[in-house]
């Protein structure tokens, strides 16, 4: 099948059953692993790019936050344009845009420069992400999609800790830019395979846009990813975050009223009233809070608790997708022996151990605990993220596909924010307080950005001689072992909570493949054989 016939084809009725699906996958997958190692990549540069551009703090932070605020804010409009306008040729124009982003970030002359070019990614990130998954929904039929989004969950988990080993050892050989142009190759070989491997889909009853509802949308999705990224420096109470939160809610509360009086809305609220999609997509969310909060405070230990160089910090990140990559297909083994609640029930619990485990962590650990409880937080991942995934998707009538990713994509990115920024915040608070006694003969400013962060004391303690400079040394590491170890904790009971959550509201029974209706009661052999005569019939 050609791709211009698939592309014919699909317009019509769907492309489910597509012969080149497993290659195109392939190409999917490659592509998402851009959109997390562009994230990671930036954690081993930090220093590097404070020096090559004399990037202030808070340039510093806009160079990363840039990125994500555009991603999450245009999310869900980037899925319902992929909807009306065609996944492929959204999938192509993201990484077009993500490509030449990338080469601009990397010859950036300045902080501003560079934070334009990461907006920039951020908008290519968006038009890919949801275009991946609502292709794959397209091309593999309904029996067949909980194991293809599985395989798409652990591909795209490489750039966990694949960012951190390229940008390592990037910078060690090559100029600081080489970690943008990374991408570059990337973009290129999925766009190449895109031509010939992946056929166009679209919604064919697709109405005019609802661009009203996607500025308002956009507006209170960026307020909100706003106050979370700035709540941790400004403060949880301060006029700027209430600020943030304020315009959200007004503008959340408006675009609910504007999309319930459409005709054609760019989101059907309705679909919300399905409790296979909010008790997923409340998973994925909770999931996200606990591992991306955890990943924020474990780069730290490994570097500066333990010493480890940002290279070796990322190769000891290797478990988390070793643990993605073999949950992730066995997870849709388990979905067809059980179902998906039972799954990503314990997917949920194992995230919970994992990450309250962590608290047991101090300065002398030897990795092997650390990295066994890093695996172990990959396999609980993989066992929420995939099911959970192909259950909102089943929940989401295939011609909204992209937004139905769309709508994953963004909680996933809200979660992961509130992760990061709440339990920063806890950590930064508990970590000062240690610190009072420690830094109280140091000079004012020098005493404030030791009380601060962990790698400041050290470059502190570095200016230091003798037994001062030892005492900042431990008494930062004890510092931030107290404070990790709470937010751990706290963290471990989220996972919990979103337990809980899941077994309260998630169906029991899963869909029969290729129909609408709860496979309820129905033994597993009967199901098969559903999914075999629907797979005939198609």
């Amino acid at each position: 099948m050609s791709t211009s016939t698939a592309s014919t084809e699909t317009a019509k009725s769907g492309n489910s059953g597509y012969v080149k699906r497993n290659w195109s996958l392939g190409i999917l997958a490659i592509a998402l692993v851009i959109i997390g190692l562009d994230v990671t990549v930036l954690n081993v540069a930090i220093p590097t790019l404070q020096a090559e551009l004399q990037a202030t703090a808070s340039g510093l932070q806009w160079i990363i936050n840039a990125y994500i605020l555009v991603f999450a804010g245009v999310l869900l409009t980037m899925g319902s344009l992929g909807d009306r306008f065609g996944r492929r040729r959204a999938f192509q124009s993201g990484l077009v845009v993500f490509g030449l982003a990338s080469v601009g970030a990397a010859f950036a002359d300045t902080t501003s420069q560079l934070i334009i070019a990461r907006a920039a990614q951020g908008i290519g990130g968006a038009l890919i992400m949801p275009s991946t998954l609502s292709v794959i929904v397209d091309i593999f039929p309904r029996e067949e999609r909980a194991k293809a989004i599985a395989i798409w969950s652990g591909v795209a988990a490489i750039g966990i800790p694949g960012g951190m080993i390229a940008g390592g050892y990037l910078l060690e050989n090559f100029f600081w830019g080489s970690v943008f142009l990374l991408n570059v190759p990337v973009v290129a070989a999925a766009l190449i395979g895109s031509i010939f491997l992946i056929p166009e889909s679209k919604d064919a009853n697709a109405k005019k846009i609802d661009v009203v509802g996607a500025l308002i949308s956009m507006v209170s999705l960026s307020a909100l990813i706003y106050a979370i990224i700035e709540a941790p420096e400004k403060g949880w109470l301060s006029g700027v975050t209430l600020g943030g939160v304020a315009i959200t809610v007004v503008f959340g509360v408006l675009f609910v009223w504007y999309e319930k009086r459409q005709d054609h809305p760019m989101v059907d609220l309705n679909l919300f009233k399905n409790l296979r999609l909010s008790a997923s997509a409340g998973s994925i969310g909770i999931a996200f809070m606990a591992m991306l909060g955890m990943m924020f405070l474990l780069t730290q230990y490994l570097q500066f608790v333990q010493g480890y160089s940002p290279l070796a910090t990322g190769y000891r990140l290797v478990p988390m997708a070793m643990g993605f990559m073999v949950g992730a297909p066995i997870s849709a083994l388990f979905v067809s022996k059980t179902n998906s609640k039972v799954v990503m029930t314990v997917g949920m619990l194992l995230v919970a151990i994992s990450v309250g485990s962590m608290s047991l962590l101090d300065v002398e650990t030897t990795y092997w605990l650390t990295g066994s409880l890093i695996f172990l937080m990959g396999i609980g991942m993989a066992n929420t993220m995939a099911p959970a995934t192909d259950a909102v998707m089943a929940a989401v009538p295939e011609a909204q596909a992209g937004v139905g990713s769309a709508l994953n994509d963004t909680v996933r990115q809200i979660g992961g924010a509130l992760g990061v920024g709440i339990f920063g915040s806890i950590m930064s608070s508990i970590y000062a307080s240690n610190m009072k006694d420690a830094v109280s003969g140091l000079p004012a400013n020098v005493a404030e950005a030791a009380s601060n962060q962990i790698g400041a004391a050290l470059q502190v303690a570095g200016q230091l001689d003798g037994a001062a400079s030892e005492a900042i040394v431990l008494a930062s590491k004890n510092a931030f072992i107290e404070g990790a170890s709470t937010v751990y904790i706290i963290a471990g009971i989220v996972a919990f909570v979103g337990m809980v959550f899941v077994l309260r509201f998630m169906p029991a029974h899963d869909l029969i493949p290729g129909t609408s209706k709860e496979a309820e009661h129905v033994p597993a052999i009967t199901r098969k054989l559903v999914a075999e005569a629907v797979h005939i019939d198609q």
